[in-house]
Formats: structure tokens, C-alpha cells, sequence
């Protein structure tokens, strides 16, 4: 390939995923480091560069997916849904316990979380089934069956793990496809329905007695403000005292007392917003609405409807991911320690929402690249 060839594929690579969350990232491993450079841990204090780290090997394998062509991706779906289905059933059997949970799956000096990739293969293999039909047909109660369990065995086995906030998000992801898809509106009332009704059943028997208490804490968090509400109170106070322009880098009190657990993980928006306050939250805000109208955009201007279902896909993740975590640090939502993307700590969630980025990029690129 000549120089003027290589100069024209650049013109036309599509920069604005990768750009967009990569903005993110900075934000998140400068806060990142503020929220844990007082730390009296040797291994808390250099979080930072871990994750600088595991960003590079992350954006890397996005840039590589982003040189796939779409229709592997669709060739591969099954294969890939079938791996990750088996790692977590791995997970459950010799996974690595942690947190009072078994999420991980140890090789050597890496571990890797399997309910992370899960989300894309889900994404993949949904997007295949779906695209069998006429894009302009409406979906019947039928014929959501198969395709629901599809998402629903993956998230039992999450949820089993447990991890209660990655199981119900691949129902989540199943649920904005499916709707993406177009439903009849006696469909719609069914699962409607049926949803309720579950739901009740999941908090009676399926539930644990701490996923419980953090539903009745989100109700009325100074029931037990020592206890199960002490991590929601905490990050109020945070996000209360940054005010509108906040109290400046490294000067957040509850990171540097340590009055927040997970500030690096969990609640990284909560010492975000009282060092940057509502201006700086804001901004991230508004990355964050641009990079969801990037997926939308895309997903309407993508000529092949399997490709449209695979972008509001991964647009459904990253706006889950962001909705749930703001939701829950601020008092709107129950904690289910869902990763805030690109600003919490950890490299199986990075590798995610990158490899994410490398597919909606490549799909980008098949309109004019490949």
C-alpha cells in the first residue's frame, strides 16, 4: 500500500469513538490517581498506572477489531456466545473468589472476568438471530422465546456468581434490542406483565438477604446509616460538597480520609463530582451523551440491519453502564456495583467497552474502508 493510499484510509477511519472515550479515560485515571494517591497501600496508590496499563492493551485490541470486517462478527457470533457461556460455567466451578463473590478466572498474573465479555457476545449473537427476520415486521410474543433465552441463561449464570447488576444488564441489553427490533403492542404488555411479576418473584426467593438490604437502603438509606446505607449516605455528601465548581484536584475529603469505600471502582463519580462539582460533572456528562448519539447516528446510517442491532447494542451497554452508576452513587437508584465506563478501575470492563468501540468503529468504517 502506497503513501496516498494509507492517507486516504485515515481520512476515512472513523476517529470518534476511540477519541470520544479515550477523553474519558483521561478524565478517569487523572481522578483515578486523586482518589487514591494518599493511600497508605503501595498497591492502591499505583491503581493508576494499572490502569494506564491494561488501556493500552485495551485500546490495541479495540484497534485491531476495528480493522475486522462486520460480517465476521456475525459469522463468529455463535462460536464466541458458546466460549463465554462455558468460561462462566468455569467461573462457577474454579473461578477465583473474591469480595464474597467468584467472578474471575485466574491465568498466571492475569485475571480475567467472563460476564464482562458476555455482554458482547450476547450483543453478537441476538443481532444475528433478529436480523432472520423482515426489518419492518413486528416481533409477536412467540417469537421472543428463543432469543430470551439466549440473555437469560447467560445472566443466571451471573447472577449465580454472584453479581447481580452484570446479569441484569444482559437482560437489559436483550430488552433495548428487542424493542429495537419493533414489538407488537400486545407483545409489549405481556412482557409488560411478566416483568412485574418476576421481578416480585426474583426479590422473594431468588434474591440474597444483602441484595435485599440494598433495596430497602436505597428506600431509606438512615435506616441504617452506619450499616447498608453508610456507602450511599457517603457519596451524597461527596457529590453535595463539590458544589458547582468543586474543592480542586486531590482535595477530596472522603478519598483521602477513606469515608468512601470503592472510590476507585463503584463511587469514582462521587469523588469526581466533589473535586470537579457540577461544572466538571456536567462536561463528563455531556462526552458521554455525544458518544451515545455517535452510536445512535451510526446505527440509523449503517445500510444492513444486523449491523444496526449490533451498534444500539453496545450503545445499550455503555448507556446502562453510565445511567445505573450515576443513578446509584447519587441516591436515585440501588447500588449494584456497575463500573462507571472508562472511569473505574478495572481491566476486564476496559477491555469491554474497548473492544466494544473497535466493533461500532469497524461497522463505521465498512460504509467507506473495507
Amino acid at each position: 500500500m502506497n503513501s496516498s493510499a494509507i492517507l486516504d484510509a485515515i481520512k476515512k477511519y472513523d476517529f470518534s469513538f476511540f477519541g470520544i472515550c479515550g477523553a474519558i479515560f483521561l478524565m478517569g485515571v487523572v481522578n483515578l490517581y486523586s482518589a487514591t494517591h494518599a493511600s497508605t497501600s503501595a498497591h492502591m496508590a499505583n491503581l493508576y498506572k494499572v490502569q494506564i496499563g491494561w488501556y493500552a492493551v485495551s485500546l490495541l485490541a479495540g484497534v485491531v477489531v476495528s480493522f475486522i470486517q462486520p460480517k465476521n462478527f456475525f459469522r463468529f457470533s455463535w462460536l464466541l456466545y458458546g466460549i463465554n457461556v462455558f468460561l462462566l460455567i468455569l467461573v462457577l466451578f474454579l473461578g477465583h473468589k473474591g469480595m464474597g463473590a467468584q467472578r474471575w478466572l485466574v491465568i498466571g498474573p492475569v485475571r480475567i472476568q467472563p460476564s464482562e465479555l458476555m455482554k458482547m457476545a450476547v450483543i453478537l449473537v441476538l443481532a444475528r438471530w433478529y436480523s432472520k427476520a423482515e426489518p419492518n415486521k413486528e416481533i409477536g410474543f412467540r417469537e421472543l422465546i428463543i432469543p430470551f433465552f439466549m440473555a437469560f441463561i447467560p445472566a443466571i449464570l451471573i447472577i449465580a456468581e454472584p453479581d447481580l447488576g452484570t446479569g441484569l444488564l444482559v437482560l437489559l441489553i436483550f430488552f433495548v434490542i428487542t424493542f429495537y427490533r419493533k414489538l407488537k403492542w400486545k407483545t409489549i404488555a405481556i412482557l409488560a406483565i411478566i416483568g412485574v411479576i418476576s421481578g416480585g418473584i426474583m426479590y422473594q426467593f431468588g434474591l440474597k438477604q444483602y441484595q435485599r438490604n440494598r433495596i430497602l437502603t436505597f428506600i431509606n438509606p438512615t435506616a441504617d446509616a452506619k450499616g447498608t446505607g453508610y456507602n450511599a449516605i457517603q457519596s451524597k455528601i461527596a457529590i453535595g460538597s463539590g458544589k458547582i465548581i468543586g474543592k480542586g484536584f486531590k482535595k477530596s475529603s472522603q478519598a483521602s480520609l477513606n469515608y468512601l469505600p470503592e472510590n476507585h471502582t463503584d463511587f469514582v463519580f462521587s469523588i469526581f463530582n466533589e473535586e470537579h462539582g457540577f461544572v466538571g460533572s456536567l462536561f463528563l456528562i455531556s462526552l458521554f451523551l455525544v458518544l451515545f448519539y455517535r452510536f445512535i447516528w451510526l446505527a440509523q446510517s449503517v445500510p444492513r440491519i444486523y449491523e444496526s442491532i449490533v451498534v444500539i447494542g453496545i450503545m445499550s451497554v455503555f448507556f446502562w453502564h453510565t445511567f445505573i452508576n450515576m443513578g446509584m452513587v447519587t441516591g436515585l437508584m440501588p447500588i449494584v456495583g456497575l463500573p462507571l465506563p472508562f472511569m473505574s478501575y478495572g481491566g476486564s470492563s476496559l477491555l469491554t467497552f474497548s473492544l466494544c468501540c473497535g466493533i461500532a468503529t469497524s461497522i463505521s468504517n465498512s460504509r467507506n474502508l473495507f
